[in-house]
Formats: C-alpha cells, structure tokens, sequence
C-alpha cells in the first residue's frame, strides 16, 4: 500500500492550491541551501583575511626595507674605507646599490618588479643645517633619504581600482 504526504493527499483533494501552499511551507531541503550559502561567505571570509594578511606582511616588508637600506647607506658614505671587491654592495653607496640591496632582500611572495627604491642625499644635518659636503652630500654627518614603494593588488573581483600603494621613507646621519 502506498502512502501520500499531506501535501500530496491536498494536491488531489483541492486541485493543487493546497499543494502549493504546503510546498512552500515545507522546509524539507533548507538545511543545503543554507550550508551553500553560508560557506561561501565562511570562504570568502576566510580568503579576504589571508589577502589582508598578505597586505600586512607586504607593508611591515616596506618599512623594514626602507630603515635597512638607509643603514647600509648610512655605513657607506664617502669616507667608506672598507675594501671595495667585486662585489657592488661592498663599495661607497649609489642609488644603484641601494636599489640592488633592497633587491637582495626582497621575500618569497613579493614582486621585484612591483618595488620601487628612491635614495636622496639632501647635503643636510638631521638638524636641517647644511653639513660639510666637500667629499660630497654623502659625506659623515649628512642625511641620507630612502624611500621605498611596492604597488600592491588585491585580487577583487569586478574592483576596477584594487591596487594599494604602501611606501616607507626613512632617513638616517651618515657615519663614515
């Protein structure tokens, strides 16, 4: 013997508007359309918070590099007596040797292409005085600028605009 569900029992009592009503209140099936759309928004959650993470060791990777770019140029003024040998970084810093120090450094999961490393020698005192400059604005006692810039995208789907620019600038007193 076969037996109906009251839905269908209505179905064939009244003509199929009871059985629509009932299908409607019935929530048999619920539980998976809530479990789809639930983790979705559990993955994208998850996503986003590895991609912010990934800003944060992007932006603490910015900043580290700029204060240790402006130390190696701060040890390698023009007074730099330390054996010069095949080797750029050894020698008295250029803008091109720092670049190349920031390079050396860069960590797996950053773009070298996206870093962008801009030395100054203003011929300043940290004081704002000018200092002595007669080896040249990279002498002992000046200041050297470097900043550091990494053009960073988050992977945002229909965000035309989702690149965000993190730059560290820091500046140090030449000592030798």
């Amino acid at each position: 013997m076969q037996r109906f569900s009251q839905a269908e029992q209505g179905h064939k009592r009244n003509g199929g508007v009871t059985s629509l009503l009932s299908r409607l209140a019935d929530d048999r099936g619920s539980e998976m359309v809530e479990f789809a759309l639930a983790s979705c928004i559990w993955i994208a959650a998850a996503f986003m918070i590895m991609y912010v993470s990934f800003a944060l060791y992007t932006a603490h990777f910015v900043a580290n590099a700029a204060n240790e770019a402006a130390r190696y140029a701060s040890v390698r003024g023009s007074s730099w007596s330390g054996s010069c040998t095949s080797k750029t970084l050894d020698c008295t810093a250029s803008s091109t040797d720092i670049s190349q120090y920031v390079a050396s450094m860069v960590p797996p999961g950053i773009s070298r292409s996206s870093i962008s490393v801009s030395t100054s020698w203003p011929g300043t005192t940290s004081t704002g005085t000018a200092c002595d400059t007669a080896d040249g604005s990279n002498g002992p006692n000046c200041t050297v600028n470097v900043t550091v810039s990494y053009n960073f995208s988050f992977p945002i789907p229909f965000v035309s605009n989702s690149q965000r620019l993190f730059s560290s600038t820091s500046q140090m007193t030449i000592v030798r």
